[in-house]
């Protein structure tokens, strides 16, 4: 064999032929059995349910069935909306009897206090006056008898449910898990030298009304230090830490200790952030209280979340098991934590956390994941630039060259991720273009197909087209394979850096991700098995179970969590430019090594053209039926439906707008599937075809996420009046004062009416909004009307009194200055869903849920 005298082959370097391409089925299929046997049973794993025959053996352990048992005894009860008897009658006393049971079973070391809360008050919620009057708290202290420490912790779960919900998932499970955790307590003989508070909140879908009440009035408030915060974006699972703090790390440790860990700082960044569509009174707490903690919650089966099929018997016993051991380790470990004493003390700043399959946590201070991300990258940068230097003395080529070589393929690597990317964004795009996104939304597995197929074409196309061109370059096909390996670890370290310097801390995931690719190119420097191609690709994928594992674990926590959101993300964004986006992302950390390997493979185009003709081929199945996206009860699609009068009077008193309606809200982004059915109803109109000449519309709107989806909202006019099962709210003006000056006027009002009620308030010719007796929050920061009241009340019916004060300096009082609109919402009432609106729901294909309730709005001008 003769070589160009240019170059020098070092007779230690192997130079290798290309396996067999059907041996690419068996490369695949490894990382397949390693998901299956790891990722998918340690996402599913849980702990065995205790009975009542265990608890004889584990007296000091949580037992399943108890809880599972009280879960059923409360959602006999039915649906719990605040301002029900159900729920402020009928569960309080529910409460009551419970907490009798525990306390008659209680050791003689302890004591208990109970007490119901009722409370108003106001506070913004978004960008919505969120208004409260006699809601219900019912909070339990649990302490030593004799103990005089005036530092406690704060347990809340809600038991309110949405309107036609059962709410065993959310939140019964959570507080019937505070209960059994209660009952435990209670009975050991183990010290408790903080008090504990179990917050049983009664309005928390209102949202989050009953938590404000108890931290901002409360006996017991200030003296709460530290939370546990248990809610439910689903129904059983494992649950999630995902909120920790904020600034108080040494949470962590105590969570350290529970038996089942679930917990990532990606979730706690992404959640507040404001990407999840959904809230919990941990922010409460937090903003109103200053009260730091831990926020935990279900997310697997989003699906019956907020539906008629959140049932017990659809939440495993298991469920029970996971989040009680953890709960109750909690609440010895922070209820006789020194901390508490001194939170102060130790707020230090924020933590990375993350738990791995669930068997252990790791977690550390921001500051120290800034240090790690930095020696991490640094180590990488040396190790790569080590691996160069070694490239070029083994193969004889100039390091210059090797560079030249490094960099051509840094550019090929970074036009094939930004490929992928785009790949997959097309796919979303078309799907959405064709009226078939949310196809993966039963069928989970279709994902695969639609988007990690064309992610693995877009991330190996040019790198196979290039290393084809070069087949005769003198650098080896397992160098060059190294150097795309290289290219995709500088990636990342560029990466780490900008979300290191902007404060991200999930940082940490690209972080693992460059340091595994460096113990791998260790191993292989030290062992010189980068010399030899094949040993090289084994040590890499012996490196890479680990991270490549952990990864799609997330992955997969993500879309099990994200796919059901989808349903009620609303329908003004493509779903499938987030999933497509989730899925490269985790690509690039789970994939971004491995693919480079099928370079090793011989016809390594036409490996990579099967993944395009993959794609093409789940692209056919989700546009044809089997890519329907819903099923009955399991993964229905969700709609919101108000049969609605509403009157819209003139300033002279007449009336202009006098008609009865279905009002629609679509949920997700499938608005025409059902658009025939739909239309069954009537004429179709698009709320927002209303906005231009009314305020908020001059519709029923529940809250302000309504408001929002005007645009895909539809109002179907229909000529039957619904009928109202009380009467219609009241709003009388009861006086008229002038303010300093013939220029300034207070209009005092009294309304009546049902116990969810919505109140929009607007200034006319020229008026200026000068202050209310609601949150003063929009007036002092000068926010533009018109503004948005949500306002409800619990036991305490009686009338609303409240204040606006207006200033004219253009015209006179003559004129019309206010406009005030008054939605009245039916949303507990049974005999209103039986007398008419059932019509109406029947119209509705089988595969979706229609949560609904007949409604007024009446409008006037002052």
């Amino acid at each position: 064999m003769q070589f160009n005298s240019k170059y020098h082959i070092d007779v230690d370097f192997e130079v290798p032929k290309k396996l067999q391409w059907y041996y690419a089925p068996a490369f695949f299929g490894f990382w397949f059995v390693i998901y299956l046997s790891l990722v998918n049973t340690q996402i599913n794993h849980m702990p065995k349910p205790l009975l009542r025959t265990d608890e004889a053996s584990h007296p000091r352990d949580f037992i399943a069935q108890r809880a599972e048992d009280t879960l059923i005894e409360l959602t006999r009860i039915g649906p719990r909306v605040v301002g029900s008897i159900a729920n402020e009658v009928t569960t309080v006393q529910f409460f009551r009897d419970e907490v009798a049971k525990v306390q008659a079973e209680a050791n003689d070391r302890f004591e208990f206090e109970l007490d119901v809360q009722q409370a108003s008050g106001a506070y913004m919620h978004w960008t919505m006056v969120n208004m409260y009057q006699g809601i219900q708290n019912v909070v339990v202290k649990l302490s030593e008898k004799g103990n005089t420490n005036e530092n406690y912790l704060l347990i809340n779960s809600h038991y309110d449910s949405v309107t036609g919900s059962p709410g065993a998932g959310d939140d019964g499970s959570m507080v019937v898990t505070m209960l059994e955790v209660m009952r435990v307590i209670a009975k050991s003989d183990e010290p408790l030298a903080h008090p504990i508070v179990f917050l049983f909140n009664g309005a928390e879908e209102n949202p989050l009304q009953a938590s404000h009440a108890f931290i901002t009035q409360h006996k017991w408030a200030k003296n709460c230090k530290a939370l546990i915060n248990l809610d439910s974006a689903g129904s059983g699972g494992r649950e999630i830490l995902f909120q920790s703090g904020p600034n108080h790390p040494w949470l962590m440790k105590y969570y350290r200790q529970v038996p089942h860990p679930f917990a990532n700082t990606l979730a706690e960044e992404i959640f507040q952030a404001g990407l999840i569509p959904s809230d919990t009174d941990f922010r409460i707490f937090r903003d109103y209280g200053g009260v730091p903690g831990l926020d935990m919650a279900y997310i697997f089966n989003g699906y019956v979340y907020h539906t008629k099929f959140d049932r017990v018997n659809v939440f495993p016993r298991a469920s029970f098991q996971h989040t009680g051991d953890n709960v109750l380790a909690l609440a010895r470990a922070l209820a006789n934590a020194p901390e508490l004493d001194d939170i102060e003390a130790h707020a230090e700043g924020h933590n990375v956390f993350y738990d791995f399959l669930g068997w252990f946590i790791i977690f550390y201070t921001a500051t120290t994941s800034i240090i790690i991300n930095v020696i991490v990258s640094v180590v990488a940068l040396l190790a790569i630039g080590i691996s160069v230097y070694f490239m070029s003395v083994r193969s004889g080529c100039s390091l210059s060259g090797v560079l030249l070589r490094f960099g051509i393929i840094l550019g090929i690597q970074l036009v094939s991720l930004a490929l992928a990317a785009g790949l997959a964004l097309l796919v979303a795009v078309f799907m959405d273009a064709v009226d078939r996104s949310l196809s993966w939304f039963t069928e989970m597995w279709l994902i695969i197909g639609l988007y990690l197929f064309p992610i693995i074409v877009g991330m190996s196309l040019l790198p196979a087209l290039y290393l084809e061109k070069t087949k005769r370059d003198p650098l080896s096909l397992g160098f060059r394979v190294q150097l795309f390996m290289h290219s995709h670890c500088v990636c990342l370290v560029i990466l780490i850096i900008v979300l290191t310097s902007i404060s991200i801390r999930s940082a940490y995931f690209i972080m693992l991700c460059v340091l595994f690719d460096i113990v791998a190119l260790v191993v292989n420097l030290v062992t010189k098995w980068h010399r030899k191609a094949y040993w090289f690709a084994i040590a890499v994928m012996i490196c890479h179970i680990l991270p490549f594992t952990y990864f799609t674990y997330i992955c997969t926590v993500a879309l099990k969590t994200l796919i059901p959101m989808q349903g009620r993300s609303g329908g003004s964004s493509n779903p499938d430019l987030t999933i497509a986006i989730l899925m490269w992302l985790f690509s690039l950390m789970f994939a971004g090594f491995i693919v480079p390997l099928i370079m090793f493979f011989r016809k390594t185009r036409t490996i990579v053209l099967c993944f395009l003709a993959g794609t093409i081929l789940f692209i056919i199945i989700a546009v044809t039926d089997a890519g329907f996206p819903y099923q009955p009860k399991t993964s229905a699609q969700r709609y919101s439906l108000i049969y609605a009068h509403r009157i819209l009077h003139n300033a002279d008193g007449t009336t202009r707008t006098d008609e009865s309606g279905v009002y629609v809200y679509p949920q997700d982004r499938r608005l025409s599937i059902a658009e025939d059915e739909i239309k069954t109803i009537g004429q179709t109109h698009k709320v927002s075809e209303f906005c231009e000449e009314e305020m908020f519309c001059g519709m029923p709107l529940y809250n302000h996420r309504w408001h929002k989806a005007r645009e895909y909202s539809l109002w179907i006019p229909v000529n039957e009046q619904p009928q109202i099962p009380t009467a219609y709210p009241t709003l009388t003006l009861q006086e008229t004062t002038e303010l300093d000056g013939s220029m300034q006027r207070r209009f005092n009002f009294s309304l009546e009416g049902p116990d969810h009620m919505t109140i929009f308030v607007n200034v006319k010719n020229n008026a200026k909004l000068l202050d209310w007796s609601f949150n003063e929050t929009l007036i002092r920061e000068n926010e533009p009307p018109p503004h948005f009241v949500y306002f409800s009340y619990g036991l305490d019916n009686s009338a609303l009194e409240f204040t606006i004060d207006v200033e004219k300096t253009t015209s006179t009082f003559d004129t019309p200055t206010l406009e005030i609109g008054i939605g009245g919402h039916w949303v507990h009432h049974e005999i209103a869903r039986s007398q008419g609106l059932g019509a109406y729901l029947d119209r509705f294909p089988s595969y979706t849920y229609v949560q609904a309730w007949v409604g007024t709005y009446e409008s006037w001008y002052f």
